[in-house]
């Protein structure tokens, strides 16, 4: 089949009533586990077969939706990082050429740890939030703080970020220091966001002196507004890939990275600051 529409949207097709959302939020509803080729009514112009016949088997984690519509607002992918050249590779890069050309948004997560299955429904609810929050302030709000930045109490009875997604896991890593399982309970991180690229987020904590548990999310947002900076969103979800490494540290131990490691990639990473979009102080994380 191929559809006759002369806008983008067109190309979508609404969910039907019938099929019963994940969840229901702020005007939007949720549906686990969709094909890509579910949502679109025939291969658009400027895809070729190949890539529609590729991409339209390729599985969306979550797909939200307007209440009111049905139609596809956006929809969330999370992946383990693969290879340059590798099929897997190649399936995202025709995955996001037809999104783009049926304007269907896309928030792809690249984590080793981070699974679609515990983590795709709470960043849904979190990004509806954050986009809500951030249609509602502006310069004539006179309500400058980001959506990330609001105060509040956290789980362990501290005031902090409450919209920080990492949250749990900083208090866990507090606790786990209190029991001596860990050598330090800092949960650190950086981020950058790579000039036309994706967003990139490390977290790390030290579990024994000099051996540190390393995570990183690359976060790709393809005409995507996440509400936050994307890259403040990647490092968080490191900081929530860690969270899950903590619970089983035996299991982690033998990927400990040296700390002396940890120092060079960052500034391996500094070395190539020209390459980010908007800067990075990188000094104070190298240091003892």
């Amino acid at each position: 089949m191929t559809s006759t529409g002369s806008v983008a949207t067109s190309w979508l097709r609404p969910i039907p009533p019938g099929v019963a959302p994940q969840l229901t939020r702020a005007g939007h509803l949720g549906y686990a586990a969709r094909r890509l080729g579910e949502l679109v009514q025939g291969r658009p112009p400027g895809v070729t077969g190949h890539q529609w016949s590729t991409a339209g088997r390729e599985g969306l984690d979550q797909v939200v939706c307007a209440a009111d519509t049905g139609l596809p607002l956006f929809a969330v992918q999370f992946a383990p990082p693969a290879p340059a050249g590798s099929p897997a590779r190649r399936a995202e890069r025709m995955t996001s050429a037809v999104c783009a050309a049926v304007g269907l948004p896309l928030l792809r997560v690249e984590s080793p740890t981070l699974r679609a299955a515990d983590h795709a429904r709470r960043l849904v609810e979190y990004v509806i939030d954050a986009r809500g929050y951030a249609a509602g302030t502006g310069p004539d709000t006179g309500d400058a703080v980001g959506f990330r930045d609001i105060v509040g109490r956290l789980p362990d009875g501290r005031r902090g970020p409450v919209n920080d997604l990492g949250a749990l896991t900083r208090a866990a890593a507090v606790e786990a220091y209190v029991e001596r399982r860990l050598a330090d309970p800092i949960v650190r991180g950086l981020h950058v966001r790579w000039a036309d690229g994706p967003a990139e987020g490390w977290s790390w904590v030290e579990v024994w002196p000099g051996r540190c548990l390393v995570e990183r999310v690359h976060l790709v947002a393809q005409r995507f507004s996440c509400g936050v900076d994307p890259g403040r969103l990647a490092e968080d979800l490191a900081a929530v890939a860690i969270g899950e490494r903590l619970r089983d540290l035996d299991a982690a131990e033998p990927s400990l990275v040296d700390r002396d490691e940890v120092r060079a990639r960052i500034r391996r990473l500094a070395a190539r600051r020209d390459e980010f979009e908007g800067g990075f102080a990188f000094d104070h994380l190298c240091a003892d």
